[in-house]
């Protein structure tokens, strides 16, 4: 008996993902009408003096002696801080107390190097680009000079930071663009966007990324792609051109081991692989670090090692009070000892519903979610960031 055709595969998938694309496009124009951008909310003056590190007083009498310049202020008078005033106020302080300068404003100095690090893994929904966008945040408002590189075609990071991929992503104008194999390419400065976040500046993804993993192999037999152009050299080569203009680069890899993954682990000073305590997730992890290590065996034989200053574990998406998790998290941490972050994020409503709002934990107002919610969520981020930045303040030296 002849299959009856219910329907025209073609035709099916085509209706699917226009119906989707016109619903996604009136929820994004909602959310961001064309004429709107992303902003940063401002800070109170007990929020600021906290990232200075000061008193609120002392904020309120260096305005009132003419030290800084005037912040704007509330109807009720309350100063409200942007990060650009914080900025300001962390360099008027490490001009006037040298000593201490990188107390209030921990740029690398001199021969530090510029710390590039690379959050990947295999798997999917790991909060891989969460921990991305949370760490590159945290490390602006501690006053460095941050570059987030977005390099999964289905640009979520680029979302996150307002910019619709299909529309506003040219061709050419993601990373791509700079380290494809055309002789006419645009070097990284052209693709480089500033962010509506002080000290965060960025390089969207785009679809195109796609076609760095299918032009590759034939790079790879073809002798004029050799040295800083060898097809797993070619990001950190293009990071050379921007170092003096950063601290730390930030990149998202795509949830595969790709040629774009291992240019991205080639570039990078530091690792961080973000896992769910799940026994699928942990298990698709060991796939990736048994496939990492295999790949990375083969370059070095051939001539080009990876190294790296730190690698650490991270666990997310953390419920402390699921059996099957924390016994997971407890086996993981006795296996990997310190290569394993010593907090976990939290799964919380709190970073659910700033994503929902295409936000992070650090642009929510803490009105918007319960207090008790926030401070939990806001210092199991803060405490895990504070870690990595630990790291990368031992890779220059200072601890």
């Amino acid at each position: 008996m002849q299959s009856v055709q219910e329907t025209d595969t073609e035709e099916f998938l085509s209706e699917m993902s226009l119906l989707l694309n016109q619903q996604i496009n009136r929820i994004w124009t909602a959310t961001y009408p064309p004429e709107a951008k992303k902003t940063l909310r401002s800070f109170t003056a007990k929020e600021a003096a906290s990232l200075i590190g000061v008193t609120s007083t002392r904020l309120r009498q260096l305005e009132l002696d003419g030290e800084i310049p005037p912040v704007a202020r509330l109807g009720n008078s309350a100063r409200r801080y942007t990060l650009s005033d914080i900025d300001d106020i962390r360099q008027y302080y490490a001009a006037k107390k040298v000593s201490d300068a990188l107390k209030f404003l921990p740029r690398r100095q001199g021969e530090e190097k510029l710390q590039v690090i690379t959050v990947a893994n295999f798997k999917g929904g790991c909060a891989k680009t969460t921990t991305s966008i949370h760490l590159a945040q945290y490390l602006a408002l501690k006053g460095l000079r941050v570059l987030a590189i977005d390099l999964d075609p289905q640009a979520s990071l680029t979302e996150t930071f307002g910019i619709r991929a299909a529309i506003d992503v040219g061709s050419m104008e993601s990373i791509y663009g700079v380290v494809c194999y055309d002789e006419e390419r645009p070097v990284m400065k052209d693709v480089i966007r500033k962010s509506y976040f002080h000290g965060l500046d960025f390089i969207p993804a785009h679809a195109e990324l796609n076609y760095f993993e299918h032009e590759t192999p034939g790079a790879i037999s073809n002798p004029e792609f050799v040295g800083k152009s060898h097809f797993v050299r070619r990001i950190a080569a293009a990071l050379e051109t921007v170092e003096d203009d950063y601290d730390v680069v930030i990149l998202d890899a795509p949830p595969q081991l790709s040629y774009m993954t291992l240019n991205a682990i080639y570039a990078a000073t530091g690792l961080i692989v973000p896992v769910q305590p799940a026994m699928i997730d942990v298990a698709s992890m060991s796939q990736f670090l048994s496939m990492l290590v295999e790949m990375l065996a083969a370059f070095k034989d051939a001539g080009t090692p990876f190294a790296h200053d730190f690698f650490r574990l991270l666990i997310t998406r953390h419920n402390p009070n699921d059996v099957p998790q924390t016994t997971l998290a407890a086996m993981m941490r006795s296996l990997f000892l310190d290569k394993i972050i010593g907090t976990t994020v939290l799964d919380t409503t709190a970073i659910a519903n700033a994503g929902l709002e295409n936000k992070s934990l650090y642009e929510l107002n803490r009105s918007d979610v319960s207090r008790d919610t926030y401070i939990r969520a806001i210092d199991s981020v803060n405490a895990v960031n504070g870690e990595i930045f630990d790291l990368i303040e031992k890779a220059w030296g200072r601890k």
